[in-house]
């Protein structure tokens, strides 16, 4: 099948992007022309797409492996199949589908065969190396797309394809048990999310952040401990309450959180990094070594990860809080980000008639 598009969803051939035209500079909306999809590929009609602070790091270029101005970030994109490639068998026009960071890998190199296409050395990252979903049309590789559930909220979902499948693979990495507890440091657009999962998981959280709001979030929704880091000694309270935490799961913006994640931990723990703030943290080596601690970085997930994450919010046990905005206010989304002033997640809505609703 090559190039079929269904008027009843596409009736242009340009689209509008937020697009980078140079790092560091505002994102300018642009119209471009409406790209065509390739073998397993799939054109999409973007409902949402969320904000992801990795997206800020890309407008930056903050990394060092940088994309390559212009490009269209975004990796959180929710829409409807309106025209297939060539080679495309398992997905059909009118489905609902979303881009992830993991746009596709080669499948065929050791890490693709054993599990880990997320290591694959020849992956390509959406809203990187591939353009994303901050425009009104995006191009998928259907052999990595999400498959969106039945009766997905648009502006719930889009987050799960990376916020959620990342803290989910997180905790799965911490290795910690049912009635085990966990650490979540930093509750954001990841954190705040990543207390739903460990509930749903069977864990016990203690939540730490430097905002009295985030942790008041992360008590509603089940965190049975909350630490202010800023007004506590946070492993003389975290041992007291808990004998220190099974696992730690760092998804915080701030270099300092890595190393206070060490002493969160009991003997025998293992701390998982899911944040990439630039620079390096403190360790402990002889702590490190006394206490047989493990520390791992985990980034995103699999699609089997994703196909389970995706199941925990079909089955009602994940709510994100989200606040949508419009495509035009993504450079103020931005500034918003830096200055730590987002609760919940961010998620751009493309639908004409659904920009004024409130944050939920």
């Amino acid at each position: 099948m090559t190039d079929t598009v269904d008027n009843t969803y596409a009736t242009t051939d340009v689209m509008q992007a937020a697009v980078v035209t140079e790092f560091g500079a505002p994102l300018e909306i642009a119209t471009l022309a409406l790209p065509k999809p390739g073998n397993r590929q799939a054109l999409v009609k973007l409902e949402t797409t969320g904000v992801c602070h990795t997206d800020l790091h890309a407008a930056h270029g903050d990394w060092p492996v940088k994309p390559q101005p212009p490009f269209i970030p975004g990796h959180e994109g929710c829409g409807t199949v309106v025209a297939l490639g060539e080679g495309v068998d398992d997905i059909q026009v009118g489905d609902r589908i979303g881009n992830v960071w993991l746009w596709s890998a080669c499948g065929e190199c050791e890490f693709c065969r054993t599990g880990w296409e997320t290591l694959c050395e020849s992956q390509r990252n959406g809203g990187y190396s591939v353009n994303g979903s901050f425009g009104t049309y995006m191009l998928v590789d259907t052999a990595y797309a999400a498959r969106i559930p039945d009766g997905a909220d648009p502006l719930e979902v889009a987050p799960i394809l990376c916020a959620g499948v990342t803290v989910y693979k997180g905790l799965k990495e911490t290795e910690a048990g049912p009635g085990e507890w966990v650490a979540i440091s930093g509750i954001g657009g990841l954190g705040h999310i990543a207390v739903q999962y460990a509930l749903a998981m069977g864990l016990r959280v203690l939540a730490v952040d430097v905002d009295d709001s985030k942790l008041a979030l992360a008590t509603e929704l089940g965190a049975e401990i909350a630490l202010n880091a800023r007004n506590v000694d946070l492993a003389v309270e975290a041992r007291k309450a808990t004998g220190g935490v099974h696992g730690v799961l760092v998804t915080a913006v701030h270099p300092q959180a890595f190393g206070q994640a060490v002493g969160l931990v009991r003997r025998g723990g293992t701390i998982v990094f899911n944040g990439l703030p630039p620079g390096d943290f403190p360790a402990p080596i002889f702590d490190i070594v006394l206490n047989r601690l493990t520390i791992r970085g985990s980034i995103v997930g699999t699609r089997q990860d994703l196909a389970e994450a995706l199941d925990f919010y079909a089955r009602g046990l994940i709510r994100p809080k989200v606040t949508p905005a419009r495509l035009d206010e993504v450079n103020d989304i931005f500034e918003r980000m830096k200055r730590g002033q987002i609760d919940g997640r961010m998620v751009i809505d493309f639908r004409e008639d659904a920009i004024d609703q409130p944050a939920r």
